[in-house]
């Protein structure tokens, strides 16, 4: 039987391209000699993350458009030209048997190029409202993959699979129990925990909404566990210095997301498309405060999809400055709130995504 030979991508955030590596995995359990090979954008995360999970990339010099009009729409325009050629070389060279796009402008090329040649093409859609490129893709795809109902608006119901979003495996195949979490993390088992990610960059809203709500966290009884952020770090550590317990623990960046997931009864997190796939995985009460700085507003919209099935909490940007840090103890002491929400959101959780995914590409394959 030949070897497969797939081309996976896309990319700009993690948000996409920790999917998309996902995926490979499952491709390369499914059958560990297809032959996988990466296409991103010049200077951005895939271009570090994708060699590191072991795959070779390749870059194109795309860039997304500006909003309004301005002369370095023109450079852009430049840029798409130059990846098409340059994809149309990739694919006459590699000759895939599938290209799979995960979304971001990084996609748009490869995925248009191997269409107009009747490569079979599959796109990964991870948020509630399509994004631009996938929705250009979309006519010539022959499978969407999704992760919410109602798809249907943006996209022909006759390729749509529910799918759901791949997700990291490490945070819920460790099966850390809380005992460890807290030993881990120097706190009482007795209390309950609020986890609070302010992102890898830093969410400057639910940042400053903590810092200014320090004293009510600290008179809660409650422990808080908080990622600031490198950008958000040093201002979080000053301003802490007056609290007089250490009922607050604040780390710039948490690698064992494992071990910090095990420990919270409550997240506060912003509404990113694999962040809120995470939380239904593990069924956890959450307070979403979606980034009001996304394309098409789509953390909104990700966030009102779960609020709708009573699922999470959504406190909107311009709110949390007051509203945060209150509901979230509110929320903390309510075991039925709690239960509830815990309930609803492991409803849309969806596990092996990513094989789901995999064997839908084996089928094109075909």
């Amino acid at each position: 039987m030949a070897t497969k030979r797939i081309i996976i991508s896309g990319g700009g955030t993690g948000g996409h391209i920790f999917p998309a590596i996902a995926i490979a995995n499952a491709i390369k359990a499914i059958d560990p000699q297809t032959n996988i090979l990466f296409v991103g954008a010049e200077g951005k995360i895939e271009m570090q993350k994708v060699p590191a999970a072991g795959y070779p990339i390749i870059s194109l010099p795309i860039r997304g458009f500006e909003r309004k009009f301005t002369f370095k729409n023109l450079q852009v325009l430049v840029g798409l030209i130059k990846s098409l050629i340059k994809s149309r070389s990739i694919i006459k060279e590699f000759k895939p048997d599938v290209v799979i796009g995960v979304g971001g402008y990084a996609s748009g090329p490869v995925v248009y190029m191997a269409s107009r040649k009747n490569i079979p093409t599959l796109l990964q859609e991870q948020n509630s409202y399509a994004g631009i490129t996938n929705k250009l893709l979309a006519k010539r795809a022959k499978r969407i993959c999704v992760a919410y109902d109602g798809m249907e608006k943006f996209f022909d119901p006759k390729k749509i699979i529910r799918t759901g979003n791949p997700v990291r495996k490490d945070l819920y195949s460790k099966k850390i129990s809380k005992e460890q979490a807290c030993d881990f993390f120097n706190l009482d088992i007795s209390k309950k925990t609020i986890l609070i990610l302010g992102g890898s960059g830093g969410a400057r809203t639910i940042n400053e909404a903590v810092i200014k709500q320090l004293e009510i966290i600290e008179k809660s009884g409650l422990q808080v566990v908080w990622q600031t952020g490198k950008f958000y770090y040093q201002k979080s550590i000053e301003a802490t210095k007056e609290c007089t317990n250490s009922n607050i623990k604040i780390f710039d960046f948490i690698n064992e997301m494992d071990y910090a997931f095990a420990i919270a009864d409550v997240v506060v997190t912003r509404a990113g498309a694999g962040t809120i796939s995470e939380l239904c995985l593990l069924a956890k009460p959450s307070i979403l405060v979606p980034s009001p700085n996304v394309a098409e507003d789509h953390q909104t919209k990700n966030a009102s999809a779960l609020v709708e099935k009573m699922a999470a909490i959504l406190i909107n940007d311009k709110n949390a400055a007051n509203e945060l840090v209150p509901r979230a103890i509110m929320l903390a002491k309510n075991e039925i709130e709690m239960k509830m929400l815990s309930e609803n959101i492991s409803k849309l959780a969806i596990p092996d995504s990513d094989h789901i995914i995999a064997k839908e590409i084996f089928k094109l394959c075909e």
